[in-house]
């Protein structure tokens, strides 16, 4: 048996003023960086030992991480940073206020944007400008997106996972994942089995680490409940 924790990061200055982030690198806000000391605390009252950790190249992923940790005393865990482990892209989104999207575009077709299954935002009209090949944080060979769905977002997370945490995994190692909504949602896709439908409905919830018991052999998840219950929500049947 080996242990999972999935941590989506502490609320972001974009979360708060209620923007579309995606790759945009905002950084925390004083509950953000609240919301991550917590994280550290409840993971080490669980008692698993960790043996390393994952994120992604964006800061509000990558100071959660580092807070939990010290909070934790494990600063001293060795950690691996990939821009697969991105939040989703929203293209044309990125930046907007949501409330006034959902205004001029209509709370239906937003919802589809923000939660369905292959619905894709906008692309970016200029897709030169951002992401930035010229930024180190990513391949020179890499084939950056305009925009994604979630099922796009999930084509680029699972060879990773495959390729890169599953063997670790396999090999009974417990590991911790700081990453953004959307990238957690597809490895609770790819965990939990959730159909393409079903996933509209999943959350996960900033700042409130989701540890999962898996069988090493398959990675079938055996148990599964966030650690800060006064903030749990729903998770999907095993």
């Amino acid at each position: 048996m080996a242990h999972l924790a999935l941590l989506r990061h502490g609320q972001s200055e974009w979360n708060l003023q209620n923007r579309f982030t995606g790759w945009v690198d905002v950084n925390l806000t004083q509950k953000g960086e609240a919301e991550a000391r917590h994280s550290g605390k409840l993971l080490a009252a669980t008692g698993v030992r960790f043996n390393a950790a994952y994120t992604s190249v964006l800061t509000r992923a990558i100071r959660t991480l580092h807070i939990a940790l010290d909070e934790a005393n494990l600063s001293w865990l060795p950690e691996t940073k990939d821009w697969r482990l991105n939040e989703r892209h929203y293209g044309a989104l990125t930046g907007l206020d949501k409330a006034e999207t959902a205004e001029k575009h209509g709370a239906d077709q937003v919802k589809i944007w923000r939660r369905s299954y292959d619905v894709p935002p906008p692309p970016l009209a200029d897709p030169r400008n951002f992401p930035s090949l010229t930024d180190a944080r990513y391949p020179q060979e890499a084939v950056l997106p305009k925009s994604e769905s979630l099922k796009d977002t999930l084509a680029r997370v699972e060879p990773y996972w495959q390729s890169d945490i599953v063997p670790r995994v396999q090999a009974g190692e417990n590991l911790i994942i700081a990453a953004h909504g959307n990238s957690l949602r597809a490895l609770v896709k790819l965990l939990f089995k959730v159909s393409n439908d079903d996933i509209l409905h999943v959350e996960i919830p900033t700042g409130n680490p989701l540890l999962l018991e898996v069988k090493e052999k398959d990675l079938s998840v055996i148990s599964a409940k966030y650690l800060d219950q006064t903030r749990a929500v729903e998770l999907p049947k095993l």
